[in-house]
Formats: C-alpha cells, structure tokens, sequence
C-alpha cells in the first residue's frame, strides 16, 4: 500500500507543478490572446470600437487582477472544464475543439501503438528465443526501420502510394466530397475513415516496432541465461511453460515500462504525421494553435497531453507493481 500510496503522491505534486507552469508560460511571453486578435479584426479592415473592446476583455479574460487571482481562477476553470475561447477560431470553445480532435488521434495513433507494441513483443520474444536461427536475420531489418527519420517514412509513403499509384487518400480523416457536412454514425462514413487511416496507420507502426523488437529480443536473450530459466530447463518444463511464465514475464518488463510511456504520448498524436497527412487529429491541432499564436488552445491542448501522459504512467507504474512485485519492495 505504501508504494501506491508514493506513485499517487508523485503523480498529484507533479500534476500541480505542471498545471502551473502551463499557467505561467503564456503569461511570461510578449503579447496575449486579446492583442492578437484585436489585431487580426484591424489587418482585415475592421474597427475597435470601445463596446467590442469591452466584449473582447471579457471573452478573453482582463489582466488586471493580480498573478495569484488569476492563478486561483485557472484552476477554478480548470474544473469546471472552461478552458477558454480560441482566439484563431473565434468564437469556438478550447474545450469543443479538442474534443473533436481528440477522438480521431485516439482511434488512430492509440490502436496502432498497441498493435506495434504486440507485434513489437511477439516479434522480439520469438527472435531471442530462438536466437543464433534464420529468426535473428529479422534484426539488420527491424535495425533500419528503427533509425527511418519518421518525417521521411510518411512523406515516402505519400509520394509512392497516394501520389504515384493512386492507392490511398493524401490527406484527411475522411472524404470532405462525400461527407461535407461532417462526420456522421453510418457504414460509408466509417469505411471512409478506416480507408484514410490505413496509410497512416501502417507509417506509425513501420516506424515504431523496430524499437519494441529489439529492446524484446535483447531482454529476452539476457534472461534466457539467468539461472532459474536453465532451472526450469533441467526440471523438464514443457518449452511452452517456459517461453511464456519464466523467459518472456520477466523480459517484457522494460518493454511494457516503455510502452506506458508511449501510450502516455498518445493524445499528444503523432504530431509529423498528421502533419504530413493533413489528419484532424491533437497533433495538427496543435500546429495549428503555436502557427497562429493562439495561447488559449496551446495551453488546453498542453493541460489534456499533460494530464494523460500522467495517468497513463501511474496506471502503468500499479500495473508494472502488480506484475513485479520486487517494484513494491524497492520503493
């Protein structure tokens, strides 16, 4: 109970040490969000007028009050989930928009990080266990797809498979021609988006097993010569008991230590690749809110990945305890 107890209590100080700092760092920069839309009405022709000006202030929060009444009113903000008003896409709600971001980075970036991690696994745990076979030949490949700049990898995907052969959608979650009204529940809508995402998705896990197989095949090479492995071997265990309960529990550990982090870093999306894909995910709607210098939706988008990365690790860390019960009696 203690060890949990410790990881809760890391987690909350570190939440709160993030939350202000995401507090802090748009107060410290030149500019705010009032100015900066003041000023995007004026370059396309419009007038302040005294009325608006009073709006403005009060869509966008005044500066007038002290740092530690700001302070206190964020975090009442925070949980009562107003986030503020984008600045970029006045009059929408920080909220509203990455809410509907967020759905598509999940299904995208969330599944193909699991699929990668399972294949990533299975790959390396079968490589080390049958290490010194023609098994070991899939290392130099999984090597090279593991130091592929990410960029490059989607951008060649692109340029062969949509520019050049025609197989796939270049850019878009779904068919703007067919669904121009916005998304929608039916078979055509979802056969759409799956059909847009293939190509993504086969660049994410491309790009991101080769570093599960190695670590895998490494650990699991490494255990295999611990003596409670060569134990079970003299004992007569059937090969199976011993792949899976003594050589593959125990090399998985790092592995899945680095697929908490990983998963943690979902929400924040694959921010080149739905870049490069134009996919209306967190990611690109994060380019989108540092582009236009919308501070509100930077520090929403940073507050929702913060808070992920977070629970996502602490629920890893009651896992990780729960699987290595050494990890409760070390802390």
């Amino acid at each position: 109970m203690n060890y949990y107890l410790r990881r809760l209590t890391f987690y909350v100080v570190t939440l709160w040490a993030a939350v202000s700092l995401n507090f802090l760092l748009p107060r410290l920069m030149p500019g705010d969000p009032r100015t900066i839309f003041m000023d995007k009405i004026m370059r396309r022709g419009g007038e302040i007028t005294p009325a608006m000006r009073r709006s403005i202030d009060t869509i966008f929060g005044a500066d007038d009050s002290s740092m530690l009444d700001q302070y206190v009113e964020y975090w009442g903000n925070i949980f009562r989930g107003d986030l503020g008003v984008s600045s970029s896409m006045f009059p929408a709600k920080v909220t509203d928009l990455i809410g509907s971001a967020l759905p598509w980075t999940l299904g995208l970036v969330g599944l193909t990080t699991i699929i990668s991690f399972i294949m990533g696994v299975a790959i390396g745990a079968f490589a080390g266990w049958k290490r010194g076979s023609a098994a070991d030949a899939l290392i130099p490949a999984m090597t090279l797809l593991q130091s592929l700049p990410y960029f490059w990898l989607a951008l060649i995907f692109v340029a062969v498979f949509s520019v050049s052969l025609g197989w796939f959608p270049i850019i878009g979650g779904y068919s703007l021609r067919e669904f121009y009204a916005g998304p929608e529940l039916s078979w055509g809508f979802i056969s759409s988006v799956i059909y847009h995402g293939i190509l993504p998705a086969i660049t994410i896990i491309v790009a991101s097993v080769g570093g599960y197989v190695l670590s895998m095949r490494n650990m699991m090479v490494s255990v295999m010569s611990e003596d409670y492995v060569t134990t079970a071997e003299a004992k007569g265990l059937r090969k199976s008991r011993i792949f899976f309960w003594y050589a593959g529990r125990n090399a998985v550990l790092p592995s899945l230590a680095g697929f908490g982090i990983t998963l943690g870093f979902v929400v924040a999306g694959s921010i080149v690749m739905e870049q490069v894909f134009s996919y209306p995910g967190i990611g690109k709607l994060l380019i989108t809110a540092v582009q236009d210098k919308d501070f509100a939706l930077m520090q929403g988008v940073f507050l929702v990945i913060t808070v992920t990365v977070l629970l996502a690790n602490f629920i890893m860390d009651l896992v990780y305890g729960f699987v290595d019960p050494r990890t409760r009696s070390n802390v």
